[in-house]
């Protein structure tokens, strides 16, 4: 059985994606990336110490509809070993998954909706990440 290995990020929809960053760095100490409107954390994942990985956390604009067709402010995004074979096995069990994969440098993505229709990002990182 396919098993998420992490949570790879946690995104947000905001209404002015400036000023929310900025809270999160002064009030949090969320250290911000010069890159994107958010911040990277990195982690060794459970059993494997020689595997590093990394959690994502950023803002998105009020209107972005990256994370359609869900209506929620949120997307969670997880980690997974194979993407192939995870969204196989959502099919199987009956879940509405995306039929677009994306492949970029960072990996590639999936997609699948839960029960209560949030949209739920699945991601392979490339190989040594």
């Amino acid at each position: 059985m396919e098993r998420v290995t992490g949570i790879g990020g946690v995104f947000m929809k905001a209404r002015d994606v400036k000023a929310l960053s900025a809270w999160y760095r002064d009030a949090l100490g969320v250290p911000l990336s010069p890159y994107f409107a958010g911040a990277k954390f990195s982690w060794p994942e459970g059993q494997r110490p020689d595997r590093p990985g990394t959690t994502a956390w950023s803002l998105f604009p009020e209107d972005s509809t990256y994370f359609a067709p869900s209506t929620a402010p949120f997307m969670i995004n997880f980690r997974v070993d194979n993407l192939d074979a995870m969204l196989a096995q959502l099919r199987a069990f009956g879940a509405a998954v995306d039929e677009r994969v994306e492949q970029s440098e960072f990996g590639r993505f999936g997609w699948v909706m839960d029960p209560e229709g949030n949209r739920v990002e699945l991601w392979e990182p490339p190989p040594g990440k």
